[in-house]
């Protein structure tokens, strides 16, 4: 049986979490951004271009990443309030307690996210 209480909490550290990880990355990527402004030099002959562009697009994947796992958390949410969470949305079979402790947004089953 869930604890919805426990999930509702652990969601919510989820939910900071990623939260503090977006500001801090778009931040990242605006002083980048501002550092490179104004700059006539292309990434492709200056020594720090390839740094800079590499770390910018670094920041860039895992804003998107992070912005993903928002969307997540929101979707667990949502399943808790309906009433089908830790229900895999694949097999309908129970999510492991283990799994959703580790990954409380967790959609589906260690069998079938491993499917893909």
């Amino acid at each position: 049986m869930i604890d919805e209480a426990k999930m509702r909490d652990l969601l919510e550290g989820e939910r900071a979490d990623a939260q503090a990880l977006i500001a801090r990355l778009t931040q990242g990527i605006d002083e980048v951004s501002a550092a490179r402004e104004g700059d006539n030099s292309d990434d492709e002959h200056d020594p720090e271009g390839a740094t800079l562009a590499f770390e910018r697009s670094q920041a860039a994947t895992l804003l998107e990443q992070s912005e993903n796992r928002l969307t997540e958390i929101a979707e667990a949410v949502d399943r808790l309030a309906a009433g089908t969470f830790g229900t895999c949305i694949d097999c309908g079979k129970p999510i492991a307690d283990a799994r959703l402790e580790a990954r409380p947004y967790a959609a589906k089953c260690v069998d079938c996210a491993a499917r893909g």
